[in-house]
C-alpha cells in the first residue's frame, strides 16, 4: 500500500475560500486583498454589491460638478473615508493645488493615506488629518488658510465601518455593541444603552430616526440589556413582533435599522457635529468657494437644506441647490448603497 508522506516542516497549507459568497467578514481575504485578487474583486463588483472593507465614492461626477474643482485651488475632504472623492478632485486639482483630508476613524485614515501616496500624491499636494470635522475652522487656522475654495462632507458610515463586525456598526453578523467612529474616544452603544432612562432612549428614537414606535422600543431596550448587535437585533425583532402581530417583517426590518442608525447618531453626536460643520462653513469657505455635502437620512438633509437656504437669505451663499441631487439608475443598480445618498450644494457670495 502507497505511502504518503508527511509535509515538511514549516509547510503552510494553502488558506481555503469557504465557498463562492463567504458570509463572515474575515473569511473573505479575497475581498479585503484588492491588489492581489483583482480579478475576484471585480466579480463582486458586477454582481452590484461592495466588496468586503471597501468604499465605493457615490455620485463622484456629480460632485464634481458642485464643487467644480480647478488647478491651483486648495480643498478640504472632512470625511476621507476610502479616499474615492478626495482622489478625484486631486486629479482636478493639479499642478500647483492641495487637499486635506480629514477623519476620526484611526482605522482606515492611514489605509487611505497609503494609498493616495501610492497613487502619486506627495506631502505637498495631499495631507491628512486625524480630527472630528466640527472643529474645521480651528483646523485651517492651524494649516494657516484663511479659507479654502472647496469643502466637501460625505456623511454617515462608510462600508469599510459597516462591513467590519469589530466595529459593531451592523446587524450583518455577531460583534460587540460598540458603534464609535473613533473607538479611543466616547462610549460604546452597549453603555449609552445602559446608562440612558427610557424617556432618553425613547426621546432619541424619534429625534434621531423618527421611529414610530419609540415608546415600545424603548421600554424593550430598558427591560433586557445587550452589549452585541445580534442581540439587540434580536431583542427588537422577537419583542416587536410579540406586542404588534400584525406587523409586517419589513416594518419590523425598518424599526430595527431606524434604531441602529439613532443610537449610532448619538454615539458619535452625529447632528451636533453637522451643525457645527454648517455654522462654520461660511467662514472656511473663500469668496466664490463651493461646498457639496451628500446625506443619507432625513435628519442629516433637513439641517444641510435648512441651513443652506437661511446662509442665502443672508446673502451668505449666492447660490444653493433648489433641488435634491440622487444617483442615477445605472449607479444605484450597481452600488445599492448609493439608493438613500442626497447631493446639496452652495456657493459662497463673493462680497
Amino acid at each position: 500500500m502507497e505511502q504518503h508522506s508527511d509535509p515538511p516542516a514549516g509547510h503552510v497549507r494553502r488558506r481555503r475560500y469557504p465557498g463562492k459568497n463567504p458570509r463572515a467578514f474575515h473569511d473573505r481575504y479575497k475581498e479585503l486583498n484588492p491588489e492581489r485578487y483583482a480579478d475576484d474583486v471585480q466579480k463582486v463588483l458586477a454582481t452590484g454589491r461592495t466588496p468586503a472593507g471597501s468604499h465605493r465614492p457615490i455620485m463622484v461626477d456629480e460632485v464634481l460638478q458642485c464643487l467644480l474643482p480647478v488647478a491651483g485651488e486648495i480643498a478640504v475632504d472632512c470625511t476621507l473615508g476610502g479616499g474615492g472623492h478626495a482622489e478625484a478632485i486631486l486629479a482636478r486639482l493639479q499642478p500647483g493645488g492641495r487637499l486635506i483630508g480629514v477623519d476620526v476613524d484611526p482605522f482606515e485614515l492611514p489605509r487611505t493615506e497609503s494609498r493616495l501616496r501610492a497613487a502619486g500624491f506627495g506631502p505637498d499636494t495631499f495631507a491628512t488629518r486625524q480630527t472630528n470635522f466640527a472643529a474645521l475652522g480651528q483646523l485651517l487656522t492651524a494649516e494657516g488658510l484663511a479659507g479654502v475654495d472647496i469643502v466637501l462632507a460625505d456623511l454617515g458610515v462608510s462600508s469599510m465601518q459597516i462591513d467590519n463586525p469589530d466595529r459593531g456598526f451592523s446587524y450583518k453578523q455577531p460583534g460587540p455593541l460598540d458603534m464609535r467612529m473613533n473607538p479611543a474616544k466616547g462610549e460604546p452603544a452597549s453603555q449609552l444603552l445602559a446608562r440612558l432612562a427610557e424617556a432618553e432612549l425613547r426621546a432619541m428614537l424619534t429625534e434621531h430616526a423618527d421611529e414610530p414606535h419609540a415608546a415600545l422600543i424603548a421600554g424593550l431596550l430598558k427591560a433586557s440589556p445587550v452589549t452585541t448587535t445580534h442581540a439587540l437585533q434580536n431583542l427588537l425583532r422577537n419583542g416587536l413582533t410579540a406586542a404588534l402581530p400584525r406587523l409586517a417583517r419589513p416594518d419590523v426590518k425598518m424599526s430595527i435599522r431606524r434604531t441602529f442608525q439613532a443610537l449610532r447618531v448619538a454615539v458619535n453626536d452625529e447632528f451636533a457635529v453637522l451643525d457645527a460643520l454648517l455654522r462654520a462653513l461660511p467662514h472656511c469657505l473663500l469668496p466664490g468657494g463651493r461646498v457639496a455635502i451628500l446625506t443619507f437620512h432625513s435628519g442629516e438633509d433637513r439641517r444641510v437644506k435648512k441651513a443652506f437656504q437661511a446662509g442665502q437669505r443672508a446673502g451668505v451663499y449666492s447660490a444653493v441647490a433648489t433641488e435634491v441631487i440622487r444617483s442615477t439608475k445605472d449607479e444605484t443598480f450597481a452600488n445599492r448603497r448609493a439608493a438613500s445618498a442626497k447631493l446639496r450644494w452652495a456657493v459662497r457670495a463673493s462680497a
